[in-house]
């Protein structure tokens, strides 16, 4: 592999379909660098690379696990694996979910500074939430380029404005202008200036692979207080900010937005299931407060007083889940690139 080559890599989500139609078919034919790109698809089917392939004559595939990434290639990331680049590999890895997403964009980028340094170019696309946002300052932090969608022009404005808060950004771009400008940054470098990678980037990486310990963790994080809504061990807080985040030492990473949204799902399915058991309650007092012979006269007149203060509680819990509001789902219809329900 030539040690000057440059390597494209680029995350989206809500709308990111539609942009990337728009955006594949600017790419040019003999373009000089492989572009890898993450699409928020969870577990779910993805016809990805066929939609893309229609638009252009580039080859587009998902990433096969250990192949070299060529120029003039579109990798796309399958569903349910994180991506990854390691000695100039593809690698796929079925991790701890980042920001309750798998694939998910942080991943990738992180892989790729470490991987690629000052040849990597990073690339946020349209989307909720701020997943992307570490990762694009981490390209930045080992001296690649950092290029982010324009975000009054985004279906989601979200993860572009995210990503801008998180730090310097070289290009901020409107989709027409974004396929010739990653034309023009694929050409090999003429000179690669190495930047030494940040110890705590490598650190967080290496416990989002799983091969990191509590002890490396607290090299450079602190206890949050908070607990981690996907496994339920003690969250930490990164003391890098660019942005703030959390990561559990079993490598489940969110940010601050990602954390509540991921807690506000978790509160509304268990005030559903809270409902259910106390549905069946009532109706279990109620059952044998009226079986001839299993309760006393007293003891039939307790069990449906209790049952009537159930009611009452079940009324002010449903009045309750009306207001509790909905997550937000990163998953895309593929077809419209719009939110789509997310089962997985």
């Amino acid at each position: 592999m030539e040690t000057n080559r440059r390597i494209i890599v680029l995350g989206t989500s809500i709308g990111g379909v539609d942009a990337l139609m728009r955006l594949v078919p600017a790419l040019a034919p003999d373009i000089a660098a492989p572009l890898v790109l993450v699409s928020h698809i969870g577990a779910h089917r993805s016809h990805l690379p066929e939609l893309l392939r229609a638009r252009t004559t580039l080859p587009v595939d998902f990433v096969r696990d250990g192949s070299e990434p060529l120029a003039g290639h579109v990798y796309v990331a399958p569903p349910d694996h994180h991506v990854l680049l390691e000695g100039a590999r593809l690698k796929l890895f079925r991790g701890p979910k980042e920001h309750h997403a798998r694939p998910a964009i942080n991943p990738l980028f992180r892989s790729a500074a470490l991987d690629y340094g000052a040849r990597a170019i990073g690339v946020i696309l349209t989307g909720m939430l701020d997943d992307g946002a570490a990762g694009l300052q981490a390209i930045r932090r080992c001296g690649g380029t950092t290029v982010v969608q324009d975000p009054r022009e985004a279906y989601a404005p979200g993860m572009p404005r995210a990503a801008l808060a998180g730090g310097p950004v070289d290009h901020v771009v409107g989709l027409a202008e974004l396929g010739p400008l990653l034309n023009r940054l694929a050409q090999p470098l003429a000179e690669v200036t190495r930047v030494k990678a940040p110890q705590s980037l490598c650190i967080e990486h290496g416990i989002s692979l799983g091969s990191g310990s509590l002890q490396n963790l607290l090299q450079v994080a602190s206890p949050s207080g908070y607990s981690c809504p996907e496994c339920g061990g003690a969250l930490f807080e990164l003391r890098e900010r660019d942005p703030l985040r959390f990561l559990c030492h079993t490598g489940h990473a969110f940010s601050l937005r990602s954390l509540l949204q991921t807690h506000s799902g978790a509160t509304e399915e268990k005030l559903w299931s809270s409902l259910r058991t106390l549905q069946e309650k009532k109706a279990l007092l109620e059952r044998i407060a009226t079986e001839d012979g299993l309760l006393s006269a007293e003891e039939a007149g307790e069990a449906l007083a209790e049952a009537n203060q159930l009611a009452v509680i079940l009324d002010q819990l449903k009045a309750l889940l009306q207001r509790v509001p909905s997550s937000v789902d990163l998953s895309e219809d593929e077809t419209t690139g719009n939110g789509a329900p997310q089962s997985g």
